[in-house]
């Protein structure tokens, strides 16, 4: 009896479809997803929007800051006397007012309108005109000057360059977005369909001025009554002569 018990036991655990139904109720196996693959299967998830353009100020802003510095720390009187150290000293003069009075207000204005190339080209242009000052006392402090000032010097121009062509991306990328703008509206103008057009009607022509009723006018009496016909059975009467 315990014999048969246990072959049949045996043989319950020893069938197909408990071990398939078995190995089915198995919980499957959890793969870690990556943070990034996580949110892109999110339901309902939102792209992240594109960082917006920096402003002007902040494309020449850090190569600002190193010209300052760089030339703040020029000692032009410790250079070689001559024309070399004059024409520096004016130069670094003209670069100083150039940061302190002229690029500050063109920033401010390029900042305005930031997507706009009539508010970015004339911080371009001043920072064009810019580098060729800096490039002047660059050159003149290979002559009299140290070699600390030559590589701050050129330092400033390395950095002066880089903002350079930051403003001329945006220039360019400005320039791009308004010709597309125009293409996209000359395309909208092109397939737009005509109005219909309307029959021109001719005005009437003008009423014709109201006729004033023309009055007749009365015959004047005549003053000469015909002469009487005299009747049956009279005769004329004579002409009386005068008596002399």
């Amino acid at each position: 009896m315990h014999i048969a018990k246990a072959a049949f036991l045996v043989t319950i655990c020893c069938s197909p479809s408990l071990v398939i139904t078995t190995a089915g109720a198995q919980s499957p196996e959890v793969k870690p997803v990556a943070a990034g693959q996580a949110q892109a299967v999110q339901p309902g998830s939102t792209t992240p929007a594109a960082p917006a353009n920096p402003a002007p100020s902040a494309l020449i802003q850090p190569a600002i800051d190193t010209l300052q510095q760089t030339i703040g720390g020029l000692k032009l009187d410790k250079w070689k006397g001559g024309s070399v150290r004059t024409e520096a000293t004016s130069n670094v003069t003209s670069i100083q007012r150039n940061l302190q009075s002229t690029l500050p207000g063109l920033l401010k204005d390029a900042d305005a309108a930031p997507n706009s190339i009539s508010g970015v080209l004339p911080v371009y242009r001043d920072v064009i005109a810019l580098y060729d000052v800096v490039l002047r006392v660059y050159d003149a402090a290979r002559v009299s000057g140290s070699v600390d000032q030559v590589g701050a010097l050129q330092q400033a121009l390395s950095s002066l360059e880089g903002g350079r062509r930051a403003l001329h991306e945006r220039l360019m990328s400005a320039a791009t977005a308004q010709e597309k703008q125009i293409s996209q509206l000359q395309i909208a103008v092109q397939t737009k369909p005509a109005p219909p057009v309307c029959p021109v009607v001719a005005p009437p022509p003008p009423a014709a001025p109201a006729k004033k009723p023309v009055r007749k006018k009365k015959p004047a009496a005549t003053t000469d009554q015909p002469a009487k016909t005299p009747s049956s059975g009279t005769s004329p009467a004579k002409p009386t002569t005068p008596q002399q």
